[in-house]
Formats: structure tokens, C-alpha cells, sequence
């Protein structure tokens, strides 16, 4: 499993109702409310015969709510 952390920009408003969704969902495993530029910090394990930006793209993207988001790749854990 690939671990990458996703930085998620909310429209205004939207964030309680994003990270409900993300929830439901059961992708992730762990999800953050934040301070800065993105409201939430979720972490998750992508299978390693998953494309990273196609499993983002058809699992976070299309929850409504979602303005932008910065996905950072991990390679070891220390």
C-alpha cells in the first residue's frame, strides 16, 4: 500500500458536510480539520497497483464541496 496525504480546500460552508462524505465512504485513515489554506488533512493507503491520481481523482474529486486539493506522495517511514 502506497501512504499519501491529501490537503483538501472546501468551499465555504461545505467543510463539515466534505468530511462527512469522506467518512461514509471509509477511504481514508485518518482525517484532520486543519487551520491555513486547506481546511482538512486526510491520509490514505492507495493499493500499489493503483494509480495515485486516477484513485484521487474517482474517490475524492467528485464529493461536492471540494475546491482544490494537494496530494503528497510518502516514500519511508522513519
Amino acid at each position: 500500500m502506497n501512504c499519501v496525504f491529501v490537503q483538501i480546500r472546501c468551499r465555504p460552508g461545505t467543510t463539515y458536510k466534505v468530511a462527512e462524505e469522506i467518512a461514509l465512504r471509509e477511504i481514508h485513515s485518518e482525517l484532520y480539520s486543519t487551520s491555513g489554506d486547506f481546511e482538512l488533512l486526510m491520509k490514505l493507503y492507495i493499493p500499489k497497483d493503483a494509480d495515485v491520481g486516477k484513485f484521487i481523482n474517482d474517490h475524492v474529486h467528485d464529493i461536492d464541496g471540494i475546491e482544490r486539493t494537494l496530494t503528497t506522495l510518502t516514500f519511508k517511514a522513519f
